[in-house]
């Protein structure tokens, strides 16, 4: 048994089955801000200025990490009209049903700091970005971007081109060829809150329906309240925003983890700590909701073992949660947490993992790699500390047997059944899709687990049916992992649910 410390002194027992960390020999070549786990494989990390203003003519403000051989390759920044690179720091995003990520917004002007018109998508075939010919109209800075069931992209908030608000309104995305902008005119977020502003990085979810969710996590809370949002069919309507009620400590949602837990059918939100202001005091709060409930309501959880804020989320494939990266007092690395938490939501019950060896703060990244293992890097709590190392955790059932797939298809359409083959088809338990994780300051819009009911098997294989249902599972390319009956996973093999 190991023991580690909370935050009060008490020692805490951790599981035997904690885990280990890798520090890697090498770091990142930029001060990683976001982070998106390609179809490939590869993790594009992105910085633009890495938040220095002297950096902001930087044309390869980004970075594809090649882990099978520690490689990193530097795709070129677009430019503008002038030939000047696009500046992608603190940009939003979220994946295209093809793979590709798309971007939205950037920083045009540090201090005060103006959000950028811009739209790019990199290409994951190439490794190298591409911008759009047609351009959304606002501007945005800290903008949250998510996938909709049928495709198209909504960008919603952000610091607009003035630099003294947010941009109210959203704008939708029609992949295509070319792609096409639509603004809502007319649909204005926060109308509720006349005062307010809807927040940056509004940590949002695709519901069943086809409503997004506003989880109450946030960067630096304008007020408005944890909601359920209702687009409207024509751009010209208006938002309908829903309020929900019972989140504990609403105001401490600065820098919060929110997550849909597994599996996305059942439609429970998590929102997990978070921090009363950018600098402040911070929570172990954790609460759920049920989406599906006729009137949803937060209630509470087991609450963490150590206060964090500017923490990441991670879907682990045995259907668990892991929690790792942030601190207990904004940005003071004295009261850094090295120590993760996985949550088990069979159990409600929260088990600490083996210890970190890096403090990470302020634009912590934690992604889940395909083969089941979590990567760590980032941390920039002032401008010039940057904290680019790279730490990778392997939870508990990376040393047990395995599973295996031994085949498995490339590509699903919705309500199909698939054959998934494997030589230990008698001892699957779950079979079920992860959305590859894209994110930034704790946001990821794109992070689900999707449940593939088994509908019968064979001594070497499992039938299994995919959802009909667009809004459970978005278009696009996900990690298909089997999990035998003692909640061991397999490695993941790449699907396209088209």
């Amino acid at each position: 048994m190991i023991l580690d410390q909370a935050d009060n002194g008490t020692l805490i027992a951790q599981a035997s089955g904690a885990g280990s960390w890798q520090l890697l020999s090498y770091s990142c070549p930029i001060n990683p801000i976001h982070a998106a786990v390609l179809r490939t494989g590869r993790i594009l990390f992105i910085a633009g200025s890495g938040n220095n203003p002297n950096n902001t003519s930087t044309t390869n403000g980004a970075a594809v990490l090649n882990l099978s051989n520690g490689t990193f390759t530097r795709p070129t920044t677009p430019t503008d009209g002038t030939g000047s690179p696009f500046d992608l720091f603190c940009v939003g995003h979220s994946f295209l049903s093809d793979g590709r990520l798309m971007c939205v917004g950037g920083t045009e002007q540090y201090d005060p700091f103006v959000g950028l018109t811009l739209a790019v998508i990199f290409d994951p075939s190439t490794n190298q970005w591409v911008k759009e010919s047609n351009q959304p109209d606002g501007a945005r800075w800290y903008p949250t971007v998510i996938t909709m069931g049928d495709g198209r992209v909504v960008a919603i908030g952000g610091i607009d081109e003035t630099g003294g608000q947010v941009d109210n309104y959203p704008e939708s995305y029609l992949p295509g060829n070319p792609g096409t902008w639509s603004y809502f005119s007319g649909a204005e977020l926060g109308w509720a809150y006349p005062t307010s502003r809807f927040p940056m990085y509004s940590h949002l979810f695709l519901m069943q329906d086809g409503r997004l969710f506003f989880s109450g996590a946030y960067f630096e809370s304008t007020g408005v309240a944890t909601s359920i949002l209702t687009l409207p069919t024509s751009y010209q309507g208006q938002i309908i925003e829903t309020p929900v009620s019972g989140l504990q400590n609403p105001d401490y949602g600065d820098q919060a983890a929110s997550v849909l837990l597994p599996p996305a059918q059942d439609q429970k939100v998590m929102i997990i700590g978070g921090g009363n202001g950018y600098y402040g005091n911070t929570t172990t709060r954790v609460n759920i909701i049920d989406l599906k409930a006729s009137s949803p309501t937060y209630t509470a959880a087991a609450p963490l073992n150590f206060k964090r804020m500017h923490h990441n989320a991670v879907l682990l494939p045995d259907r668990t949660v892991f929690v790792c990266n942030g601190g207990a007092m904004g940005e003071d690395a004295n009261q850094g947490t090295r120590t993760p938490e996985i949550y088990n939501p069979a159990t409600n019950t929260w088990t600490t993992a083996a210890t970190a060896q890096k403090t990470r703060l302020y634009h912590a990244l934690a992604v889940l790699l395909p083969d089941g293992r979590v990567l760590t890097t980032g941390g920039n709590p002032a401008r010039g500390t940057e904290e680019k190392s790279i730490e990778i955790y392997s939870p508990a059932y990376m040393s047990q047997t395995r599973p295996t797939i031994s085949s498995a298809p490339t590509s699903a359409t919705y309500g199909a059944t698939i054959t998934v083959n494997t030589s230990q088809a008698n001892s699957v338990k779950w079979v079920h899709l992860i959305r590859p994780m894209a994110t930034t300051h704790g946001l990821d819009t794109d992070q689900r687990l999707v449940d593939l009911p088994i509908s019968s098997r064979t001594s070497n294989s499992v039938n299994v049916t995919v959802t009909s249902n667009r809004n459970i599972a978005p278009p696009g390319y996900y990690m298909l992992f089997i999990v035998n009956n003692s909640n061991v996973p397999s490695q993941a093999k790449w699907i396209q649910i088209t």
